[in-house]
């Protein structure tokens, strides 16, 4: 067997084999005797079934099977054995293989095409700076949370005609349009000018308005129609809203009761500790939402920074070949560069990784699994009640119940994603300015996602 590479370009690559009927044969006549022993043909008996009868039966279905066999697992090897960077999966010419008389031919020749990774550098420095946002949690934002957490608690009746500060239940629908979906409206969300065409409704009710003069921002849209923000910002015309239900919300009083329901029982004892608590939860939240959007920063400013060549039109052809005709040009045009940024992350983060020797053990993976476990359902109190089951339990978590073990892939990239962003942000400087959340979503909004 003969096995080269052509490097055609820097990320283009062609892998020629050719083989001698040495390389394959010993392997067919081999399958064809084990045919012959198990076969179970009319006329012979089983396990005496002359090989030569095998051959001419499925002689020509074994050869192709062998060969192709063979080819498959030495283009995999040859690919490790040369540390060969490469992208997709390599792409056999079938105009050449098509061409193979099987009846005939001795020898075969076969030619696979790669896309190749030239060797590159990541710029990993306290020269590259990043800005973070940490949001500062301000009065504002508390005095918004306690007011929330009191309605959340509170107890609620159901009048029979809608006031200012009523919710209304409903079934809500473009006019002119027969899809009708569920809705729920707070009176006090909508427009000033608008609320009194909402005031005063009794259960089936109709109402007629519009939506942009209605409601002021994307946030209330969404809630109104159940579609996301993304989708709010295009949703306009005149809805018609038919009321079969009004309720209203009597804030909790701020006693133990409340603080018990939101935070479990004893866990805070008086209305400061009660702040204090509320204040640390969000900046627990905001610290999430910032370091999210730190996390997209770095990521595209690696991607942005990092000069990595890829095999674009390889990419391409790969795409549409393996997806049974689910990628079209249409998508590759609207989706490719998407694709393509995403690769570069991922080739990025491996050579970090790799670099840094990152790994991640099973057992870090177990403990991860079985953190998430105890969070869901109860906290530390379960863990104790449940001992050295919780192992079993995370490791049944882990396999999944088609034993193919998605979930512990899916928290083993995580931690090593995780490790991966930790490493990075050790190397590099990191500016921090405090922003307010209303600061903190509009740069939200203008990243680039």
């Amino acid at each position: 067997m003969n096995i080269t590479l052509d490097k055609q370009s820097g990320t283009d690559g062609l892998i020629k084999i050719s083989l001698i009927q040495s390389d394959y044969q010993p392997k067919v006549e081999e399958k064809i005797k084990d045919f012959a022993r198990k076969a179970n043909i009319k006329g012979f008996r089983q396990g005496k079934v002359p090989s030569g009868v095998i051959k001419k039966m499925y002689g020509k279905s074994i050869l192709v099977e062998e060969v192709n066999h063979l080819v498959s697992h030495s283009v995999s090897d040859y690919i490790r054995d040369q540390k060969l960077r490469i992208l997709g999966d390599p792409m056999p010419n079938h105009e050449k293989a098509y061409t193979i008389d099987w009846d005939a031919q001795k020898d075969f020749e076969f030619e696979f095409q790669i896309g190749l990774v030239e060797d590159f550098t990541v710029e990993l420095s306290p020269k590259v700076k990043i800005k973070s946002h940490p949001i500062e949690v301000d009065q504002k934002v508390i005095d918004e949370t306690m007011e929330d957490l009191k309605t959340r608690f509170g107890n609620t009746t159901y009048p029979e005609v809608s006031e200012a500060t009523h919710n209304l239940y409903g079934d809500i629908s473009l006019k002119g349009e027969e899809e009708i979906k569920g809705s729920y409206i707070a009176i006090e969300k909508i427009a000033k000018k608008e609320q009194k065409k909402f005031i005063g409704l009794k259960k089936d009710d109709v109402v007629e308005f519009d939506l942009n003069k209605t409601f002021a921002d994307e946030a209330a849209i969404s809630q109104v129609l159940n579609i996301s923000e993304e989708e709010a910002k295009g949703a306009a015309g005149t809805y018609t809203f038919k009321v079969t239900n009004i309720s209203q919300v009597e804030p909790a009083e701020i006693n133990q009761e409340l603080f018990d329901k939101v935070f479990g029982k004893d866990a805070v004892k008086d209305e400061s500790e009660f702040i204090e608590k509320i204040k640390s939860t969000i900046g627990e939240n905001y610290d999430r939402e910032s370091d999210h959007l730190l996390n997209h920063e770095i990521q595209h400013h690696l991607v942005d920074h990092t000069k990595i060549s890829i095999p674009e039109s390889f990419l391409k052809n790969w795409l549409k070949m393996s997806s049974n005709g689910q990628v079209t040009e249409e998508i590759l045009d609207k989706e490719f560069n998407a694709y393509k940024e995403s690769l570069k992350w991922d080739l990025i983060k491996n050579k970090i990784a790799e670099e840094k020797a990152i790994k991640v053990e099973g057992d870090e993976v177990r403990e991860k699994a079985k953190q998430q476990i105890t969070e869901q359902f109860g906290g530390a109190a379960i863990a104790a009640q449940l001992g050295d089951k919780l192992n079993d339990i995370a490791n049944n978590f882990l396999s999944g119940q088609d034993g193919k073990g998605e979930m512990f892939m899916k928290i083993y990239n995580q931690l090593r994603d995780e490790k991966i962003m930790k490493s990075i942000k050790d190397s590099i400087t990191i500016d921090e300015k405090k922003v307010s959340l209303d600061e903190f979503k509009k740069k939200a909004a203008e990243h680039r996602h």
